[in-house]
């Protein structure tokens, strides 16, 4: 079936159960199982619909592969231990991050890899890709098992429904979409109401009318679980991604095709949507239950201290000219502070009195290298 049948299917349910939220919309949009954008593709590459961070540098994952590598060492070796990652995507961070654990074999004996993936085709590739690591899948992250863990979640939150709330008269009311005459989708309002006012960050309640706010009710009930988790069993969780710090206003929900933006809501599964991630309000309620934040430090910061640049010269030594300058457009990409060294950013949340990760301080490299490779 085509983005059409999906088109109709999302109005049949306006028409009979009355305007949706964005976030309904957006989930119907991504994870409708038969006609959702992730059941339908493989988004990721220059052949998809847009590039990540993995896809771009083999050094981004073995960067992380290294820092929670240091990390275990210097929190009690934990044997066995969780390896989780949220939202795979094809399995590149994770060949990485994996080939980087590979230089302390102690550590890489410890790790039991679970993904927790919903796109069958991207299950499939991560199968493909990674059969030496035995992975397990789980379909959320209340399906892990219980233990010490080490998380790690990659442009992941950034796809997670979200809610857009403008701000009235008197209180803030939801932007909802609705069809029009000819049954096309359209945004519309909603009314204002005291209860969605608190919705919106103490810090922002009170900007002028006309104002939008996202919030993220999946991002916060997922920080809460980690920090539930990691208050109660010793662990790591580094989520990177694009997003600001502190809390913002202003509408940031955006689609892409074939790496173009294109209309929000004009052909749903046809195109990814996406939102900026507020790391102050996700950092806040994964410590309301327990974990300690660290961060979020720029993405290019991050893996400059980490070693990018060292690494970045043991692999061009060994290769050719061509390869040199893809190896370093390819880094120059992830730490620019005009392309993804300042917008994307690292927030780390650990359990209470376990060491913060290298990377959190420009003093800090961690312990584990690389080099030479």
């Amino acid at each position: 079936m085509n983005g059409a049948a999906l088109a109709e299917k999302i109005a049949r349910h306006i028409r009979a159960e009355g305007r949706l939220s964005i976030a309904a919309f957006m989930a119907m949009a991504l994870h409708d199982p038969d006609h959702g954008y992730y059941a339908r593709r493989d988004p990721i590459g220059r052949a998809g619909d847009f590039i990540t961070a993995p896809e771009i540098s083999q050094i981004f994952g073995e960067l992380i592969g290294l820092c929670c590598a240091d990390w275990w060492q210097r929190s009690g070796r934990p044997h066995p231990v969780i390896l989780a990652e949220l939202g795979p995507g094809r399995g590149a961070l994770m060949a990485d991050f994996l080939r980087a654990a590979g230089r302390l074999p102690e550590f890489r004996r410890a790790l039991r890899l679970h993904l927790i993936e919903t796109s069958p085709l991207l299950r499939a590739e991560q199968e493909r890709r990674l059969p030496a690591a035995e992975p397990r899948f789980v379909a959320g992250f209340d399906e892990l098992p219980p233990g010490p863990m080490l998380l790690v979640a990659n442009e992941f939150l950034d796809a997670l429904p979200i809610r857009q709330l403008v701000r009235g008269s008197a209180e803030w009311g939801e932007r909802l979409v609705a069809l029009d005459p000819d049954s096309r989708f359209v945004f519309t309002q909603g009314p204002e109401s005291p209860a969605l006012s608190m919705l919106v960050p103490p810090s922002l309640r009170m900007l002028p009318p006309g104002s939008v706010v996202e919030i993220c009710p999946a991002a916060a009930a997922l920080a809460a679980s980690l920090g539930e988790r990691l208050a109660r069993s010793p662990g790591l969780a580094l989520l990177i991604d694009y997003g600001y710090f502190p809390s913002a206003p202003g509408p940031t929900l955006a689609a892409l095709r074939d790496h173009r933006p294109v209309d929000l809501i004009e052909e749903p599964g046809s195109a990814d949507l996406s939102a900026h991630v507020d790391f102050a309000t996700f950092a806040a309620a994964a410590e309301a239950r327990g974990a300690v934040a660290h961060g979020p430090v720029p993405q290019g910061r991050f893996l400059s201290t980490l070693g990018a640049e060292a690494r970045l010269a043991t692999l061009s030594a060994r290769a050719s000219a061509e390869q040199c300058a893809a190896l370093e457009a390819g880094l120059q990409r992830l730490i620019d502070p005009a392309e993804m060294g300042t917008l994307f950013k690292v927030l780390a949340l650990t359990s209470p009195g376990l060491p913060a990760p290298a990377g959190f301080e420009q003093s800090s490299p961690p312990a584990v290298s690389m080099n030479p490779a």
